[in-house]
Parts: structure tokens; sequence; C-alpha cells
């Protein structure tokens, strides 16, 4: 069966989208709005959402604000927004984004294993590398050099240039080791406590066997944490730990730290030759922006238009027919893709077309659920549950 998610973010992921007639621009703050659309998935039974978030505000530009005002700026807490959203669902996974760059893992893996407990084992978590200089610039803690005053959309062109190489090879493998520091922080406090540490034993007085929860020492170049977490283990033992990877040193941090990996492939021969670069444990998810409907093409036109300036994405831009995306996905599916991770380009609409359109298609193929086989995200990917890595200490 294939795998599905949706990424939200915003009223979708065309910026001229919060202008579609059926958009609803005066909610996107609100937590209604998130719930709609995560219930929207959730009756088309995919298999999780990830939530976008960074620390500067959406900008068309490579680093720092672009003072546009006729695209969306602003977004909620991830992580915050998951938990919200948890107890009004029950079958689909929430996997926030929250940054590995300026934050302390202890604190996202206290958040992420919350999250967890609160969604009785439906977490996951999308670290991310935050490069902007701008970023920085809101903690005082460290200088990152500017990545230029190019509009986002030419980045992908600066990556032959001495400049763009130079930033790769020393910015970014830096921060992708910090990245992978904070998520084997995570990963090791997610352990700290065994899941049968809390005794709540009222007659006797004992509430916890501190035998049961451990130091996790660890010491690295960019973190040192002592431990234990304080909260105790998830649901799932680990959360699901995802990464949406474009070259070498992405794709490196996802075989060493992630459950799942994002790629972005233009054609099914290339995304046969990522598969082979990804060791066989890493599921591999394709992520594509899409706009559906026999009227996509001139909804997307429209939007263009509005924007002043054609759609641009590190991921293929999908026009057409829920029919014609279900052909697609099964097709790279031979190339190896084991999911999918669709980007609407207008929400709700797009979103719709997804959970109600695409998985109709699917079905009558045979290849996509009618019931949420599992309680937990990792039964829902069909990883097993992880043994306590401190369970034979004690």
């Amino acid at each position: 069966m294939i795998h599905l998610a949706v990424a939200l973010d915003g009223a979708g992921w065309h910026p001229a989208a919060w202008r579609e007639s059926t958009a609803r621009p005066e909610a996107l703050l609100s937590a209604r709005y998130w719930a709609g659309l995560v219930a929207e998935a959730e009756r088309g039974l995919l298999d999780f959402v990830t939530i976008e978030d960074a620390f500067t505000l959406q900008s068309t530009l490579l680093d720092g604000p672009d003072e546009r005002t006729d695209q969306v700026r602003g977004r909620l807490d991830a992580v915050l927004l998951a938990s919200r959203i948890a107890p009004l669902t029950s079958g689909i996974g929430l996997v926030p984004t929250a940054t590995t760059t300026h934050t302390e893992p202890f604190h996202v893996a206290a958040g992420i294993a919350t999250l967890d407990h609160i969604s009785n084992g439906r977490a996951g978590w999308r670290p991310q590398v935050s490069a902007r200089a701008t970023d920085a610039a809101h903690f005082g803690r460290r200088r990152l050099p500017s990545l230029g005053e190019g509009r986002l959309s030419d980045f992908a062109a600066l990556e032959g240039d001495d400049r763009a190489r130079a930033l790769r090879e020393e910015t970014v493998r830096d921060l992708f080791e910090e990245a992978g520091e904070a998520v084997e922080v995570a990963r090791r406090l997610w352990d700290s406590w065994e899941e049968d540490a809390e005794i709540r034993d009222a007659a006797t007085g004992r509430f916890i066997d501190r035998d049961k929860l451990h130091y996790i020492d660890f010491a690295g170049r960019f973190f040192s944490v002592k431990g234990p977490s304080i909260t105790p283990r998830p649901p799932q033992g680990q959360p699901v730990v995802t990464a949406l990877a474009h070259s070498a040193i992405p794709y490196d941090f996802a075989a060493r730290h992630a459950d799942v990996v994002y790629v972005t492939p233009r054609s099914r021969q290339e995304a046969a030759r990522i598969v082979a670069e990804l060791p066989g444990r890493v599921k591999v998810f394709a992520d594509l922006v899409v706009f559906l409907g026999r009227d996509a093409q001139a909804r997307k036109a429209r939007l263009d238009e509005l924007d002043g300036d054609e759609l641009v994405s590190d991921a293929t831009i999908f026009t057409g027919t829920a029919e014609e995306l279900a052909d697609l996905l099964l097709d790279w599916r031979e190339a190896g893709v084991q999911g999918f991770r669709l980007r609407p380009g207008a929400l709700p609409y797009d979103l719709k077309a997804i959970s109600r359109g695409l998985t109709a298609a699917l079905h009558r193929r045979g290849e996509f659920r009618r019931e949420y086989e599992a309680r937990t995200l990792r039964g829902l990917l069909g990883l097993p549950h992880p043994a306590n890595r401190y369970g034979k200490a004690s």
C-alpha cells in the first residue's frame, strides 16, 4: 500500500493561495482552521501531516525580509499547534517542524514526547536547520554568514559557484552535524525513562522506580546534556523522526538519524537514483506540490498572475486530475519510493482533492487503506517499537 502524507503551510504552497475564493485568510492563525485541515486529512486516512515552522517571517529572499505585503506572513508554533490539535484527532500522525540550530534539544525532546503522550502515540518530528543570518540575529548566540540578497527561487543556481560551495561545505555541514547531535540527544532522552519506571503505588508511597531513570551523559561538539528527561518515555518509545533532503549532506543526515526522508526527484529515473543512495531502513517519501482537478492548470495560472510570477519549487509541481496523479505515484513507487508527501497548492481546495479524490482513485486500484490499521504512527509506517537502550542497565 502507498503511504500518503500532506505538508500543511498557511493557505497552501502557492504564495497567492490566500486570495482564492475558497481560502480563509481571516482564520489562518486560528486553532479551528488548522484542526479543520487535519480533520480533512484524517478523513482521507492519510498517514500523517507535517506542519511547517521557521524562525523568520516567510520571504522570497534567500536571507532577510522582502517587505512584500501581498503574501502570507506569520505562523503559529508548530509543536504547540500539533499538541492543540492532537486531542481532536484519533488516527492520523502529527509531525511538526522544530529547528535544531538555535534551540536546545532537551526542550524539543520534551515537547515531542509530550505530543506523543497527548496523541497516544502519533507524534513525529521534522528537525530543520536554520542557515540564515537573520535567524541567528534573533538569538545573538552565534553569527552565520549571509546567504546573500538573491531570491529564494535562485538558490539552486548558486550551488555551482565558489561562494555557494564554500557555504555548503563549511556552514551547512556544521549545521547538519549539530542537527545530528540534537536528534541523538533527543533519542537518548526519550529512552532515559524505562517504560515501567512509573509505579504510582499510593499505598507504599512510591511514584517512580528511580533505578529506571537514567542519565544520558551526552557530551558532543555542540551539546552537553546530563538527563534524564522530565517527560516519561513516549508511548511509541521513539517518536518518528523525518527529514527533508535535497543533496549529499542532508542525505547523510537522514541516513544516520531519520526514520523517514522526504526527497524531491523530478522523474522516476531520478527517484530510483536517490533511493539507491539511501539505506534500506529509511523510508523514502517523495515530495510533490499538487494542484488537482480538471481546472488545475487554469487555477495555477491564475494564482501565478495574482502573484506576479510563476511558481518555482524545490519539488516537482504537478497539475492534473486525481487519476493522473495516482498513475504518477504508482509509477514512482516502482522506482522504490515508499510514500509521498504532497504539498497542496491551495488550502483547503487541493487538500480535499487529495483526501477525497486521490484516495478514491487509489482505492479503485486497491493501493490505499480503507481504515487505519494501527494505533500509532510507527505502526502505520510499519516501524517496530524500539527497545530502550538503557533497559538492561537497570
